[in-house]
């Protein structure tokens, strides 16, 4: 089982720029038609969890389908390292993009498929 630790993530360019306290378990990768397109490999953290250190005017927000989530983007190089919006218990939850985080190598970790296209 991962630890549970502070982690470094930022967009390619590094003009969004955070921080989250997490463990890498539960990870998952959807094939919805946003997240099958991008590649991302997600960890769900409270908010309290996760600290945007800059960024926040360098991203454009995304919305699709019932747009309850939020997507932004890093308006230069175009990354998504994150999305947000209310979970299951109504309290705002992030959804990092673990491929993001530095020094992390993505293929060590194991991740659960979640079939997005269906719902």
């Amino acid at each position: 089982m991962s630890e549970v630790k502070t982690y470094h993530g930022s967009c390619h360019c590094g003009a969004v720029d955070f921080e989250v306290t997490t463990d890498l378990t539960s990870l998952m990768s959807c094939n919805c038609s946003l997240c099958g397109r991008s590649g991302a490999v997600m960890r769900f953290v409270p908010a309290e969890s996760f600290t945007l250190l800059s960024g926040d005017l360098a991203q454009t927000d995304y919305q699709f389908n019932k747009k309850s989530l939020h997507h932004p983007f890093c308006q230069t190089c175009g990354v998504r390292a994150f999305s947000y919006g209310a979970g299951p218990d109504g309290k705002v939850m992030f959804a990092l993009n673990v491929r993001c985080l530095d020094n992390v190598d993505v293929f060590a970790l194991e991740s659960k498929q979640f079939d997005g296209k269906s719902l």
